[in-house]
């Protein structure tokens, strides 16, 4: 068994989100500053605080995406499971794992002698994952690893699919972190992408940016006492390419066959893409 199979939480480190300006598919990658949210911060700073963000919400991170998505998250979620069309003994890596919910749905199709590696940059969130699915008595074919996105510390071709759900969009060089992923999966591997993306409906847009900026804050304060992380994951999802753009950059990273679907009117997409 390779060593990574049996690493529980590794003190790795994970270089957060996104500095690709409104919708942009290129990073430059001298810059001394980037954007968290609508703010510009130092590069080299994101990591901290985007893992401060995340460290804030983990406790409460499931019950604020039931109410603030009506429970569609887990509607979603499903979708792209089905659309990695699993089979048994294959090894699945989870990235920007958080709290299970794509782990639990996947562990009984790759079965006793498949894998999943559940892998997160941050630790509060990865310990509520494991300690999730342990009470749910997934235990047998997880592993967990903190770890970064961008230098995924695998051999290359080690995985039949790779997942990263609502993760992207907090890593600061995309096009890092789809090179990595596309160098640690196996040949014909998959790749799924679930994230926000740009709403497709004109007439909604106006109801969507108060609902955003407004009510998310407002609720993060009420349930999570928080109102300032719910403030920056509204604006980091504003910041995020949109489909065709990221559709491009995996293209770009050397997948092939590259497509997208969109769910709820384009709040969010579902990308996929294979490895030659």
């Amino acid at each position: 068994m390779k060593h990574w199979q049996r690493t529980k939480i590794s003190a790795a480190t994970f270089c957060s989100p996104n500095p690709l300006r409104h919708r942009s598919s290129t990073l430059d990658h001298n810059r001394e500053t980037t954007d968290f949210g609508f703010e510009q911060v130092e590069t080299a700073d994101k990591a901290r605080r985007v893992g401060g963000v995340f460290t804030s919400v983990a406790g409460r991170y499931d019950l604020m995406n039931d109410l603030l998505s009506l429970g569609l998250h887990r509607l979603w979620k499903r979708f792209t499971v089905e659309m990695a069309r699993l089979r048994p003994g294959e090894t699945v890596l989870d990235l920007a794992g958080g709290t299970g919910d794509l782990t639990r749905l996947m562990s009984p199709r790759v079965g006793p002698t498949g894998r999943i590696i559940l892998a997160d940059f941050n630790q509060a969130m990865l310990e509520q994952g494991r300690a999730l699915l342990t009470d749910k008595g997934i235990v047998e074919n997880v592993r967990y690893l903190q770890a970064d996105a961008q230098q995924l510390p695998f051999p290359d071709n080690s995985f039949h699919c790779i997942t990263i759900a609502f993760g992207l969009r907090n890593v600061t060089d995309k096009a890092a972190a789809l090179a990595s992923m596309q160098r640690v999966l196996r040949p014909g591997g998959r790749l799924l992408i679930l994230e926000f993306s740009e709403l497709n409906l004109p007439p909604l847009k106006p109801v969507y940016d108060l609902y955003s900026f407004k009510l998310m804050p407002k609720i993060g304060s009420l349930i999570a006492g928080d109102a300032d992380s719910y403030r920056y994951l509204a604006e980091s999802i504003r910041m995020h390419p949109d489909q065709e753009t990221l559709k491009q950059m995996m293209i770009t990273a050397g997948f092939s066959r590259c497509r997208y679907h969109n769910l709820s009117g384009g709040i969010v997409a579902v990308h996929s893409g294979y490895k030659r």
